[in-house]
């Protein structure tokens, strides 16, 4: 509708609405246009053509060559109109694969190069055995496509997920090894092994699926817009959960009060770095700073924490004298007395251990860490201590001289920082945060199970050889079978997301690593694959800093999309427009781009004294430094290549330069990083007129306008490409959602997620447990672009409903509603629950072996009721005790009937006849998929797009409901008391908006920020009612249903897009007069699914207390508990030592046995008590520890 407004005339408008009217309304809108033009026209094209990029004047000296600028310009119903509806397109819609970005290419990423550089970086095992060196490496690993294994009956040897779904099997493929042996340094070959079956991810490189048309997928029995970026374990969906990571390779300034309980002498000053590797495998690395002015550095190694002071980490990694050493730690303190004595007393601890070469100083450590390396026992002190540098120091770095200055770099801010010269950074805040991509997390596991493969390789060997046998190929072979496989593993970490980790992989959680992407409907959906948590360790915590949201993240991660309660704060989820850095690329080339640009080398000196000179640091290298005056230009230049593309710097660089500000403001440097896992955004660059990538440190230092307005020469350098651009994809669903206020926006991204929609159109190939779908979905009349922009039409969540705002009767209180018994009758807010049942012979029947199902004929029990194969008939009604299946043992010929459980009568949707995965399981495991009618009943949820929630509170048959001049009746009415205290004004609007569109033929763009104060929405619709002759203000005069007077008000009337959600009362509905009780207490049993009772508990005896209402409370606790009657002996008071004599003889004639105390030997004393059944097992618990309880019965 705005791009009518906007771009186009009034007479083209009006055109328009005469082909979309056809009725004799259309007079009205001539006359509305020859008196008054369109105002809004010229006020609002420049925002619309900021927002949306349109081509005019403005806006088209612009090149926007991405994916942002082909944002539809106002929503439209073509989706519905045009031709060719239900036949495939050519390419699926790029907007929508888009959500899943980061999943797939981190897991490509993972199993091609990833895996290439795992290979070279898992050291080769040696051990000696039998006096003999022996040597085991991996030379090459290749994961192969899903096939099936070997000995399989098929007719594809590929397997697709839809089998795997079906089959409730795991997606995997074979990962294969080319392993390298050799004995006292003298290769001997290499030999071909699979390490197992490991997850393949759903549409990346090694699925089957991969670049499949629609057509092919759906052929294949997926959604031809399948996303993928999920892995299926034991047929479930499972969804790797992208974590937030301190930002890799960057050194961090931190305050925490625990490093004091350190050791003596510990301040509370730190600097922590978070080192990763090529292959992803990371360390947490962190200096302290002493009270006495030294240094210390810890590393975490295989969990345990390793201390080391500063000085000896120094001398080890660089054949330095003191005097260099001490040169480069106060570069840029020249002038500080108290720093440069410091650093003399660190260099001094080294010399009093007798340490003054490296040579030394490696021996020192080799001898000291040896115990915990468990290195080969013939590897010298000094390659022990490498090993410990290479393993744990800046292991990001290559070269010893790199971490050298790297280290120094680290000192300086830590004195600066302890010193308070620098500020402490957040650690809390998005600029010193990454996020932990599923490939990241598959590689760094894959890496550490395929070095655990290794190790037991050595075990069994090792037993092999003690049993006597030689070591030749053939051996060997046969003992690398022996080794653990990874299959295990891998389905464990994905079915429970627990992380079982020996060195923990640098992480500081090790659960809630994976989540189900359940399909309750696509907005839920989409929402796992956008989702980014802080992590299980900060749920725990007692404080609020990590939930704050901090302006830092803004455009990053969503203000509004995070649940309310537990999770607040912690699960967020990201914008439309951010996107994960996924690739990775050699900077090679970048450090002689910036030598030419002016940088001077870290082994060079610069032309200014150090302290007015920045240090450049790449990807968490220090390059070398750069003066004060020349690193504005530097970083300008640096930008123009970034945003052309010129001189190989890759689009997604992140260029920071903190500046000197003269207070204690961050500690000041260029960094650049283009690193994978970082979050970045296309903002567009105001000199260059094109989009450019910033990340989220780099946003601190840009002046990013949002509308035109908000630009002012020489200080604004890049503008917003639209004014929504802050919001998830979930939170830009909500009409008007910048006229609600905000927690109402936030219950929406949550009810949003709970909607009862369309999740998939593939029902009949599905065998999820649960699926919800809604009968006669509809397309809103209002709804934001981004609706549009992902085809959301294709998965719809709810139906346009006529709402009026009346208070009628008194059912409507407290967020009830009413809804028109006749909408009802005519399929509104219709639904069906599919439940799927898998029935497994060989489990349910185990060690019969002839099981199979089929129905004996005549059978009475079954009668009609199955066909012959023992399986109910497509479309059957199942009602509780109708038999369900019927299973025949063929060895005996007997059959078994088993009837249907569920209190709720289903229909048979749909059976599948599923075999194992090798292709030889006879007729025994079926998956049945059941169809639950659920229309709306009274206590089902329904809510609005805005956060109004209510329950349907009664059908109302519509001649008793209010009506129009017109004689119609509304749908549902809605309590006007929802609105003062809510403040949900985007309702209102869209009640509006939704009216002036359906008297149009139009659909209305509600995206939030295009009305203002001065173009106002109230305006724009109210003039559209008007012109199709109704009240401006969207009242109407309606009369009463009961006595068909005219009502007094006026009552303001529209139509409304409304959601039907998940939660329905025959899901809740609990009832129970007798059934199971429990076995040891005799009390009944508690839970739903077992027919239990509901807990009558301590508060709610009080309750009945303070009522006074004694027989009720007795009648409760007692009587329809567990009430039993008990023996007692007045005498001794005991329960337990009344027993029944024992029985006479045969021959005896007295047939009447008494009851006798044991203890007293008599029967006079004993009498009948009433006693809850708990106290009897209580007493005789008691009796077993040797304590006595005595009755006294009066």
């Amino acid at each position: 509708m705005q791009k009518s407004l906007s771009a186009l005339s009034a007479e083209k408008y009006q055109e328009q609405i005469r082909k979309a009217l056809q009725y004799p309304l259309a007079q009205f809108v001539d006359f509305y246009f020859e008196t008054k033009p369109t105002v809004l026209a010229e006020q609002r094209k420049r925002s619309i053509c900021t927002r949306f990029l349109l081509p005019t004047r403005e806006a088209g000296s612009m090149d926007f060559s991405s994916k942002w600028s082909g944002l539809p310009a106002a929503p439209s119903l073509k989706h519905l109109t045009q031709t060719g509806f239900g036949v495939p397109k050519d390419k699926q819609h790029a907007a929508v694969q888009e959500l899943v970005k980061a999943h797939i290419e981190s897991f490509n990423e993972a199993v091609t190069d990833g895996l290439c550089r795992v290979v070279e970086a898992i050291p080769p095992l040696e051990f000696m055995c039998k006096g003999d060196r022996i040597s085991l490496a991996f030379v090459e690993a290749t994961i192969q496509t899903p096939t099936v294994a070997k000995g399989a009956i098929c007719k594809d040897l590929r397997v697709f997920p839809a089998e795997c779904r079906g089959r409730r099997c795991t997606y995997r493929g074979k990962l294969v090894a080319d392993i390298s042996w050799s004995v006292n340094g003298m290769p001997k070959g290499i030999l071909k092994q699979s390490l197992g079956q490991v997850p393949i991810m759903v549409k990346s490189k090694l699925c089957n699926l991969y670049s499949l048309s629609p057509k092919e997928l759906v052929e294949h029995h997926e959604e031809a817009e399948e996303m993928g970026g999920y892995f299926i374990v034991n047929g479930i969906e499972k969804v790797i959960r992208m974590l937030i990571m301190p930002r890799r390779n960057f050194p961090i300034a931190l305050t925490r009060s625990k490093f004091k309980s350190r050791g003596q002498g510990y301040t509370e000053y730190g600097i922590s770095m978070r080192c990763v590797r090529d292959d992803h495998s990371a360390i947490n690395m962190n200096l302290h700073y002493l009270d006495n002015g030294t240094v210390m550095l810890n590393f975490i190694y295989n969990k345990e924490l390793f201390f080391l002071p500063l000085g000896f980490a120094l001398k080890a990694l660089v054949d330095f004298s003191d005097y260099q050493i001490y040169q480069e730690l106060i570069k840029g303190k020249e002038e500080n007395s108290f720093y440069k004595s410091c650093v003399s007393e660190m260099l001094r601890l080294v010399m009093e251990e007798g340490c003054t070469t490296r040579g030394k100083v490696l021996n020192y450590l080799g001898q000291r860490f040896r115990v915990k390396l468990y290195l080969p026992e013939w590897y010298t002190n000094e390659q022990c201590a490498k090993y410990l540098l290479d393993e744990c120091l800046c292991i990001h770095l290559k070269s010893d001289v790199e971490k050298f200055y790297m280290l120094c770099l680290m000192t300086r801010k830590l004195f600066a920082f302890a010193k308070e010269e620098c500020q402490e950074e957040n650690a809390d805040s998005l600029m010193c945060q990454e996020v932990l991509t599923p490939g990241q997390l598959y590689l760094m596991f894959l890496k550490e199970k395929m070095a655990g493969w290794l190790v037991s390789v050595k075990l069994a060997l090792d037993k092999k050889i003690q049993k006597g046998g030689g070591l030749n190929t053939e051996n060997l072979s046969k003992i690398f079978n022996l080794g653990t496989d990874l299959t295990k593993a891998f389905e464990y970490l994905l079915a429970t997301g627990k992380l079982i980790s020996k060195t923990g992989l640098g992480m500081l959680q090790n659960s809630g690593m994976c989540v189900v992407a359940d399909k309750l409907n696509f907005i839920r959906y989409l929402s796992h694959f956008r989702c980014v948590h802080r992590g299980a360790v900060f749920a725990k915590m007692r404080t609020t800093t990590v939930r704050k949201l901090l302006p830092e993240s803004w455009g990053f991660l969503c203000p509004v999309h995070t649940p309310d309660g537990e999770p607040c704060g912690l699960m967020n989820h990201m914008t439309a427009q951010c996107e994960i850095v996924t690739s990775v690329y050699p900077t090679t080339t970048l450090q002689a781009l910036l030598c030419s640009l002016g940088v001077t080398p870290v082994d060079a000196t610069p032309g200014q004294p150090y302290s007015t000179c920045y240090p450049v640091v790449l990807d968490g290298a220090v390059i070398g430094w750069v003066e004060k005056d020349l690193a504005p230009s530097l970083v300008e230049s640096l930008r123009r290549f970034k945003v052309l593309g010129e001189k190989k710097i890759p689009p997604w660089t992140e260029i920071v330069l903190v500046p000197q500000t003269g207070k204690a403001s961050m500690y000041p440097g260029l960094y650049l990083f283009t690193t994978s896992c970082r979050m970045m955004r296309p903002v567009r660059n105001l000199a260059l007129g094109k989009e450019e990538l910033i990340g989220t440190f780099e946003q601190l230092y840009l002046n990013v306008g949002i509308f035109e307005g908000d630009i002012q020469q020489g200080v604004t350098t890049h503008q917003e490409l639209f004014p929504h651009s802050m919001l998830s994809v979930v939170a830009s669903f909500i009409p008007y959602s910048d006229h609600n206020q905000s927690p109402r926006n936030m219950y929406q991204c949550q009810m949003g997620k709970q909607t009862m929609g369309f999740p998939l159109h593939s029902y009949q190939d599905r065998s999820d447990n649960k699926l919800y779908r809604l009968q006669t979905p509809q397309s809103p009349l209002v709804r934001p672009t981004m609706y549009d922009h992902y085809n959301m039409d294709n998965y719809p969540i709810g139906t346009n409903a006529v709402v009026a705002v009346i208070s009628y009767t008194g059912y409507d209180m407290e967020d009830a509603m009413i809804v028109n018994k006749s909408s009802w009758e005519r399929g509104f807010a219709h639904g069906s629950v599919y439940k799927t049942e898998i029935i497994d012979l060989s489990e349910k029947v185990k060690g019969q072996d002839g099981v199979v199902f089929g129905t004996k004929p005549g059978d009475p029990k079954v009668g009609d009721r199955l066909d012959v194969d023992g399986l109910p008939p497509i479309g059957t009604v199942l009602n509780y005790g109708d038999p369900f299946y019927s299973y025949i043992n063929l060895n005996t010929g007997q059959s078994f009937v088993t009837s249907f459980k569920s209190q709720e009568s289903c229909v048979v949707d749909n059976i599948k006849v599923c075999s194992n995965d090798v292709g030889t399981g006879r007729f025994k495991r079926i998956c049945i998929t059941m169809r639950v009618p659920r229309n709306p009943t009274i206590g089902d949820k329904f809510a609005s797009r805005h956060g109004q929630k209510g329950i349907l509170s009664r059908l109302w048959p519509a001649e008793d409901m209010p009506f129009t001049e017109s004689g119609m009746t509304p749908d549902i009415l809605f309590n006007p008391h929802g609105f003062p205290s809510r403040m949900t004004i985007g309702m209102l609007i869209e009640s509006m908006a939704g009216k002036s569109a359906a008297l149009h033929g139009l659909c209305h763009d509600a995206t939030p920020f295009t009305f203002s104060e001065e173009s106002s929405a109230l305006e724009h619709f109210g003039d559209m009612l008007k012109a199709a002759g109704y009240n401006y203000y969207g009242t109407e005069r309606l009369y009463s249903g009961l006595s068909g007077l005219e009502l007094e008000a006026d009552i303001f009337i529209g139509v409304v897009y409304y959601q039907r959600l998940r939660h329905m009362v025959s899901d809740k509905f609990q009832v129970r007069t007798t059934g199971a009780r429990d076995k040891v207490t005799n009390q009944p049993v508690g839970g739903r699914n077992v027919q239990g009772g509901i807990r009558f508990g301590e508060m709610e005896r009080d309750a009945l207390l303070a009522h006074g209402t004694s027989f009720l409370l007795h009648d409760r606790l007692f009587n329809c508990s567990d009430r039993s009657v008990a023996q007692v002996c007045m005498n001794c008071g005991s329960l337990l030592s009344p027993l029944l004599e024992k029985p006479p003889p045969h021959w005896s004639a007295t047939r009447h046995r008494k009851t006798i105390c044991l203890l007293c030997k008599k029967s006079d004393s004993i009498e009948t008590v009433s006693v809850p059944y708990v106290f009897r097992y209580f007493v005789a618990e008691l009796a077993a520890m040797n304590i006595k309880i005595k009755l006294d019965v009066k």
